[in-house]
Parts: structure tokens; C-alpha cells; sequence
């Protein structure tokens, strides 16, 4: 592909969540340098007349590692085995349009570095390595019977410690992680969905142990992440400065006003609920985990809106855990287009509002001058977002899947 290439009468994704056009995008050693109609004809041309340009999607809570939360199978599966399907799960994601990945536990710095090197193909990544969480809370595997420590990734030389108890313990586990290579610290301040000994509401880690891995973090210019779905546990972690609250189920208005005073995000992956709640009902997961998913009585749209309605900053994620899931995460902006907010809303939410959370909103998730040329083309217009068919993506301005226009037009 040629060095520098203008995308021709095309409709592009604006700052309103609208889309503009037809406009001239011309792109040159990876970078958008002009945006307008009419650009001149002194690059490589594709016609791009009747399609739509957005941004690349950011997966801003996703886990490109976990391939199957069946315990028996990750017990079994080589470390070998479960790297290259990892590699595999990054290339489907990268090719159904999301270009940005915020992986959230199990992806390192090695798989990071190895997207980044070129070595698989895959979204640009931030990581957070491990989830830290207490002894015998949301994230500690330990399986009694056998006696065994076991987490849905597989322990390596190098991983980091991720069960902690009390502000020391925690302060090491937090500077372990980040000399790990960790762009986030993620925590467990609430119990979870897809597991066998913890509950969502019931609150996990102390105040203190919180406010130690925020200042921590802090120190070396990182943002802390909390996994929680409610109660006490989501309001500590609001308190303590989290950058982003994840899940959020059962928000409530008082903490939804908290976390937009603040700017703390809420990131609600409401395709991970879907699909959770879709298991217990088919019986796919344990009986426990299955009883305690039915019995929560989740509304997986109810804290958009009340984010919305607040003010509360928001980005798309979809928290995927089976090899079954990846490569659908435009599903997440479907989901809280219905739960409430507008189409221009949800791209915006999906592209820039992305960017923001991760810190690199000054180039990437707008299609714009000085911007990479991070994208995805579609055939139709993206209109109530049932359908969002991506039949070209760009990362860096490399055609990762290449339209057919590109080969029409001899590139």
C-alpha cells in the first residue's frame, strides 16, 4: 500500500457523531494530514463513493487471552497453546474493527510488545496484566478440593502477584505489576458474575487497601481501573480516585453523581451481562454460577442510562472471556444504543470517548488532521446500528482487511 492514499467522496465520522460528507481523507505515512472536499489529485485514489469512515472502535474492557472460563480446560491447555490462541483472539478482534483494546487482566507486556512489533496482528494494547484482588475474592481461583491456586491465566516466569491482604501487601502486589509493563492497575472491589465464591454486592478490599493502589499507581502516572457492580465496593473505589469504574449493574443515582463529579468513567459491558445471563439460562455454566447470575435480577441497561442522565463519562467494552466471543465486540454498541443512548452517542462513545479514557485522545478516535488513521469502513450507513458490517480496516494506515475498492483500485 502506497505511503500516502486519499479515501475519495466518502461520509466520515465528525466531532457531533454525525456523519459528514462526501469528503476527500488523505492519508500519508500512517497519519490523516487533510480533511475536505475536493483534495488534490496527487496520491494514490480510492473511490470510496456511497461508503461511511469512522474510527477504529476502542474495546476499552476486554481479555484477549481468555479463550474458555471452563476450569478443567485451562488446567489443560499447554502455556505454548494458550499464547497462540491469544494471538489468534487479538487478530479477530483487530479485523471486526476495533483497533484499540484495553485488556483488563491476562494480556502482559509481551503480547503488547509483540502487536507492536508487528510479530501478530492486533489492536494497539494498554494492559493491566493481573487483577488484583483479595485472598478468597473476585479473581483468586484457588480450587479446594485439590488444594490448587488457579486462575483463568496461566501462571509464567514474570507474572506478578495478584492476591494481596492489607496496605503492604498491596503496595507490592501494585509496584510488582507496574515494573511488570502495566499501563493500568485493575482491582476487585466487588465480587463477580462467572464465579463460584463471591458475590457482585458484597464490597472486597478495604478502603485503605484502595486508596494505596491509586496512590501507588499515581506515583508512576497510571490510572487504577475497579472491577465492581455496586454497593459499597463501587463507592469506596469512586472515593479512592479510580480512573473507571467497570460493570456497574447496579449503580445507583448517588454514585452515578459521585463518579461524574469526578470524572471516573463507567465502562458497563453490557455484551459480557447479555452473555452471562444467556449461559445460566442454558445451563452452560456451573450450577452455583448459574443460580447466582439468574437470582441477581440484572437490568443490563440500567446504568447507562443513569450515567447518561448524570453526566457520567462513558466508553464501550465488552469484558469477552470465551473464544466464542471474540470478534463480535461491535455487539457492545448495539447494546447501549438500545439501552439509551442516540446513535451519535454510541460512535462517539465507541471512538473518541475511548480515546479519552485511555489517555491518547490527542491522536486516535477521530477522523481528523494530525490523527492516526485508525478506521473502519462500512458498505451502509450505520444508522440504528443493527448491522454494523465492517468491510475495511485500517490500522496505522495499513489495510488490515481490505476493501474491495482498494483492489479496484490497484492497491
Amino acid at each position: 500500500m502506497s505511503a500516502s492514499f486519499v479515501l475519495r467522496e466518502v461520509q466520515a465520522l465528525d466531532r457531533a457523531g454525525s456523519f459528514s460528507g462526501p469528503v476527500d481523507v488523505r492519508v500519508e505515512d500512517g497519519v490523516i494530514a487533510a480533511v475536505a472536499a475536493g483534495l488534490a489529485a496527487d496520491a494514490a485514489s480510492i473511490d470510496c463513493d456511497g461508503l461511511w469512515l469512522m474510527p477504529g472502535v476502542f474495546d476499552c474492557h476486554d481479555h484477549l487471552t481468555f479463550s474458555t472460563v471452563e476450569m478443567t480446560e485451562v488446567l489443560s491447555t499447554p502455556v505454548s497453546r494458550w499464547a497462540l490462541e491469544s494471538a489468534r483472539n487479538a487478530r479477530e478482534t483487530l479485523e471486526a474493527g476495533v483497533t484499540f483494546v484495553r485488556d483488563l487482566a491476562g494480556a502482559d507486556a509481551g503480547l503488547r510488545g509483540g502487536i507492536t512489533a508487528g510479530d501478530v496482528d492486533g489492536p494497539t494494547l494498554q494492559v493491566s496484566v493481573n487483577l488484583i484482588c483479595q485472598t478468597g475474592g473476585h479473581g483468586d481461583g484457588y480450587l479446594g478440593g485439590a488444594g490448587l491456586e488457579a486462575t483463568l491465566t496461566p501462571d509464567y516466569p514474570g507474572r506478578p502477584p495478584y492476591r494481596v491482604d492489607g496496605p503492604e501487601s498491596m503496595r507490592a502486589a501494585v509496584r510488582a505489576t507496574l515494573r511488570a509493563g502495566a499501563d493500568w492497575i485493575k482491582l476487585a472491589t466487588t465480587g463477580g458474575l462467572v464465579s463460584e465464591h463471591d458475590e457482585p454486592l458484597v464490597a472486597e478490599l478495604t478502603r485503605e487497601e484502595i486508596a494505596v493502589a491509586v496512590f501507588e499507581a499515581g506515583r508512576k502516572g497510571k490510572p487504577v481501573a475497579a472491577h465492581a457492580y455496586g454497593g459499597e465496593g463501587l463507592t469506596n473505589a469512586v472515593e479512592a480516585g479510580v480512573r473507571s469504574i467497570e460493570h456497574g449493574g447496579f449503580l445507583t443515582e448517588e454514585q452515578a453523581k459521585a463518579m461524574a463529579e469526578r470524572g471516573c468513567f463507567l465502562v458497563p459491558t453490557l455484551s459480557a451481562m447479555r452473555d452471562c445471563l444467556r449461559w445460566a439460562e442454558q445451563g452452560e455454566l456451573t450450577p452455583t454460577q448459574c443460580k447466582k447470575i439468574l437470582d441477581f435480577g440484572l437490568d443490563i441497561g440500567a446504568c447507562v442510562r443513569l450515567a447518561k442522565e448524570h453526566g457520567v463519562p462513558l466508553a464501550s467494552g465488552t469484558d469477552y472471556i470465551s473464544r466464542t466471543q471474540h470478534g463480535n465486540n461491535l455487539e457492545e454498541l448495539r447494546l447501549m444504543h438500545e439501552a439509551g443512548l442516540t446513535v451519535e452517542e454510541t460512535l462517539l462513545v465507541a471512538t473518541a470517548g475511548g480515546a479519552e479514557l485511555c489517555g491518547v485522545a490527542d491522536r486516535y478516535g477521530r477522523i481528523e488532521p494530525g490523527f492516526v488513521f485508525d478506521a473502519i469502513l462500512l458498505d451502509s450507513d450505520p444508522g440504528d446500528l443493527a448491522d454494523l458490517a465492517v468491510t475495511g480496516v485500517f490500522k496505522g494506515g495499513r489495510p488490515v482487511v481490505r476493501h474491495p475498492r482498494l483492489a479496484e483500485a490497484g492497491l
